[in-house]
């Protein structure tokens, strides 16, 4: 975003030089440390290069507390841009240990169960979109906020400073003047989402001009080429660069022009299309362009999301199918206008009518099927990009501790014992699964689970009504039996079998129904009965509160014949 450049009225080496002591005085002004929240990208190498430039012209002996550099590795950013930050990091590590410098860099990650081929593969969560975005908070602010926490209980507070502008965004720069309006050390502001932290914008009236004009004229101080940075820019579309991300007020890299590769918050991963396209040698992770694409299941095929042949709608409802009508909990939600936890009615609404979604089930996690597929598809990738590309041969699409995790949750917690993961595997990448043994093994071998999908294939048929429904069917039941076998083996091994009923009057009230048909009217007479309830319940109330003492013993009767006309 053009905008007026800081460095008009003193040019850039007078500015520069007062940002230095400014830095310098914060610095000296209390024995609180510093964390700068470093993504790789231009801003945030010009906020590391300014601190480090500003404690270097320190004397040794006032460089008296320690300033840790911090990036989060989402495991899914533009490959490039994750192998940049590494090896600046490393840079900047060496560095810092030759020169005295106390800058210490971390890179951060999220936790297994955090990461995002478990929550999409594993426990089938859909891919994120506006209304469930649910991948900002476990990749990128859970880490941070994780080590930030930790400082701040060590050592009673913390610093952050961050490479925001004013001028990237009309919502950044809100956001900023509202954190402006609670200064408390004159250039430091309260951090609204952490408690014990201040936040630092030692750039914040910068343009973006004004930062290419800084990197590209002061040395970086770690010896990481800045010109280097300024190549992999070239190309790209207009934009930012992915920030350190601490609350949801932040932008995501979904607004980014560097991000997550799996991304379907933005119409299409431009700045990976245009590396792929400048440069012959980037061509191998085109098939991490083609993973991305089928998890886009938008209706805009004239921007290259949808599918040949699609019509307007076909997306959206191609994306529903391959999800389970249930939620992830086994529960059936209707889909209604009037729901309030929805955050835009008229939006919701629209949806509604353009999908044929009005008073339908909102669906839930991906089906077994589509986790499977996809996962093929996955491990194709990696091992296409392993083979063709130049130095890629130990490059991870998905580690083995994310499979092993994804297992576990098919396994053990959705009771898919065909323990379908391993055979995958090795049919992909033509080796055996190199993980371990489950602890949970399954009750049946594949050859009686295939016995018994026949069976249920054939029970199935029987009760059919519409022969396109028989697919859904049959699964539906294959389901039941299956998961009633595992909780029955579960709880054969333990030596207390308290709760095995209720467990398994669980399984059968959430797989009860024919097809999907069918789960709707069970759901909509639900919800009629329970509307009715509520209704008598309110008219005794109502009644209630006008009789008087004398008129209750007529009211009883009254109240039994309502009792048992809803029961």
């Amino acid at each position: 975003m053009a905008g007026k450049s800081a460095f008009k009225e003193l040019g850039l080496k007078k500015t520069v030089e007062l940002i230095h002591e400014e830095i310098q005085a914060l610095y000296a002004l209390d024995d609180v440390p510093w964390i700068i929240g470093y993504s790789g990208g231009k801003d945030s190498t010009a906020c590391v290069q300014l601190v480090w430039n500003a404690l270097e012209a320190l004397p040794t002996d006032q460089r008296h507390k320690a300033v840790y550099v911090i990036s989060t590795d989402t495991l899914v950013e533009n490959p490039i841009v994750s192998a940049w930050v590494e090896r600046s990091l490393t840079s900047m590590r060496e560095a810092a240990a030759a020169k005295g410098i106390p800058v210490h860099p971390h890179h951060l990650r999220p936790e297994v169960i955090d990461t995002f081929w478990v929550n999409l593969l594993g426990k089938g969560y859909p891919s994120p979109r506006h209304m469930f975005r649910w991948c900002t908070e476990r990749l990128k602010i859970r880490p941070a906020n994780a080590f930030i926490t930790r400082i701040v209980r060590e050592q009673g507070e913390a610093i952050l400073v961050l490479g925001t502008r004013k001028q990237e965004s009309a919502n950044r720069a809100r956001t900023m003047a509202r954190h402006a309006a609670h200064q408390i050390r004159e250039r430091l502001t309260p951090n609204a989402s952490l408690m014990g932290s201040l936040i630092y914008t030692p750039i914040e009236d910068w343009s973006n001009d004004d930062v290419w004009a800084y990197l590209t004229q002061v040395m970086n101080p770690w010896n990481h080429p800045n010109e280097q940075l300024l190549g992999m820019y070239a190309g790209a579309t207009e934009g930012g660069e992915c920030p350190l991300v601490v609350d949801s007020s932040t932008p995501s890299c979904g607004d980014s022009r560097f991000g997550c590769w799996v991304c379907t918050l933005v119409d299409k991963d431009k700045s990976m299309g245009a590396m792929i396209q400048n440069d012959q040698e980037k061509e191998w992770m085109l098939p991490l362009l083609d993973l991305r694409n089928d998890l886009d299941m938008r209706d805009q095929p004239s921007k290259g999301h949808g599918l040949p042949g699609d019509a307007p709608g076909d997306g959206l409802k191609r994306e529903r199918s391959n999800r389970d009508f249930r939620r992830i909990d086994g529960r059936l939600h209707l889909y209604s206008q009037d729901d309030k936890a929805q955050a835009d009615p008229k939006k919701l609404k629209r949806y509604a009518q353009e999908n044929e979604l009005d008073h339908a089930l909102v669906h839930g996690p991906y089906r077994q099927e589509w986790r499977e597929d996809f996962l093929r598809k996955l491990l194709t990738a990696q091992k296409a990009i392993r083979e063709q590309g130049v130095g890629m041969a130990s490059f991870e699409v998905i580690s083995l501790p994310e499979l092993e995790h994804i297992r576990r949750i098919w396994v053990v917690d959705k009771h898919e014992i065909e323990d379908s993961l391993p055979r995958i595997y090795q049919e992909v990448i033509g080796v055996p699964y190199p993980g371990v043994s489950l602890d949970d093994q399954s009750p049946l071998d594949h050859g009686a689970l295939l016995l018994l999908q026949e069976i249920c294939r054939q029970e199935n048929k029987v009760h059919l009504v519409n022969e396109k429904e028989e697919h859904e069917d049959w699964r539906i039941r294959y389901g039941m039996v299956r998961e009633l076998i595992s909780k029955e083996s579960r709880f054969r091994t333990q030596r207390r079998r308290a709760g095995l009923f209720e467990s398994l009057e669980k399984t059968l009230e959430h797989h009860h129904f024919w097809n999907e048909h069918d789960a709707v009217r069970w759901a909509r007479e639900k919800r009629k009965s329970e509307i009715a309830s509520e209704e008598d319940q309110e008219f005794l109330d109502d009644l209630q509160s006008i009789l008087t003492p004398d008129d209750l013993g007529m009211a009883r009767p009254l109240e039994s014949g309502l009792s048992g006309e809803t029961q």
